[in-house]
């Protein structure tokens, strides 16, 4: 009877309840400062265009989000940051010459359409800002594709091809990985430093705002296949080199640290983030190399997202199926 007294007093949600000094406030400016990193070495490389490029995304997802709810008579959600957050990532997903009104037309993909028509924060079937790049690529390639050279290049031009589209073409002047470590090749601009986005992945790890499971399965599953695949086919660099080619050019960095490991689309239990994070590294594998289009890590993500509720749901049946033997309960 007491207890029937007191549930007056008692606020009811859904799970999970976790007791913890974190809220999605502070989660969210946590993604933030580890981008910064990289966002600084892409506005040395790039020029202060990438500043406005990603301020232009940040801006147009937080009206986005307001002016869904004001017009849906909502509550107003934008201080959790959260659209911040896809902004950011999503203006790190395109070149630096973007022009904005495109970049824009990705914002209100990413927010409205994959996130606030679902529902809002916590109820998108996958990555916003992912899904808000698919979309310019297939509706924008020559300017999704068209990729301005840094400034330290020793180039007249003012564009020139991706380290993985070096690869693809069959180059075999392949720029050297102490650059695609540094940060000093074309490229979106927020995936061009692997010393950036690692210094920042690792920042989210010790805060204990993601885990290392998933970007170390997908980081994992890249080195592993590339390493496998050019020990057998061979070539002018030895398998090792081209395995740390393929982790450190392109968006696997980016991803495996940013992308896959998005609360709401990825798996929650440990072996279904093991399995998601290898299935994100073996589909970024196969289209890389097997297929026209030299990268691979937004579709593949994507492609995880869409599986990971079933992955959760296989690994959470047999856990209970090996704990109570199979037996009804």
């Amino acid at each position: 009877m007491d207890n029937q007294k007191n549930t007056g007093n008692l606020s009811v949600s859904s799970s999970p309840h976790i007791v913890t000094n974190l809220d999605t406030t502070k989660t969210m400016l946590n993604v933030l400062i580890a981008l910064v990193p990289a966002l600084i070495v892409s506005n040395i490389v790039f020029g202060l265009r990438v500043l406005a490029l990603t301020i232009v995304c940040v801006a147009a997802c937080v009206f986005f989000e307001w002016g869904y709810e004001k017009l849906m008579k909502k509550n107003v959600t934008i201080g959790d940051l959260s659209a911040c957050v896809t902004g950011a990532i999503l203006a790190f997903n395109l070149p630096a010459g973007f022009p904005f009104w495109m970049a824009i037309i990705g914002c209100f993909v990413s927010i409205v359409v994959v996130k606030m028509l679902y529902g809002g924060i916590g109820r998108n079937f996958a990555n916003p800002a992912i899904v808000g790049r698919i979309v310019l690529l297939l509706s924008f390639t020559t300017q999704m594709t068209t990729w301005p050279v840094t400034r330290m290049a020793a180039t007249d031009a003012t564009t020139g091809p991706t380290p993985l589209a070096l690869l693809s073409e069959g180059s075999k002047n392949l720029p050297p990985l102490k650059d695609l470590f540094l940060g000093l090749t074309g490229g979106a601009m927020g995936e061009v430093s692997a010393v950036a986005i690692l210094i920042g992945g690792i920042y989210l790890i010790v805060k204990k705002i993601i885990s290392p499971i998933i970007p170390v399965s997908f980081i994992g599953t890249v080195f592993v296949i590339a390493l496998i695949y050019y020990g057998v086919k061979g070539g002018d660099y030895t398998a090792v080199h081209m395995a740390l080619y393929h982790v450190l050019a392109g968006g696997v960095m980016l991803g495996a640290f940013f992308c896959a490991t998005d609360y709401v689309t990825s798996p929650i239990m440990t072996s279904a983030k093991i399995i998601f994070g290898f299935g994100c590294g073996a589909v970024t594998m196969i289209i890389r190399l097997m297929c026209g289009y030299p990268e691979g890590v937004s579709f593949a993500i994507l492609f995880m997202n869409i599986l990971a509720p079933l992955l959760d749901k296989v690994v959470t049946e047999r856990y209970y199926k090996k704990l109570y033997g199979g037996a009804d309960q």
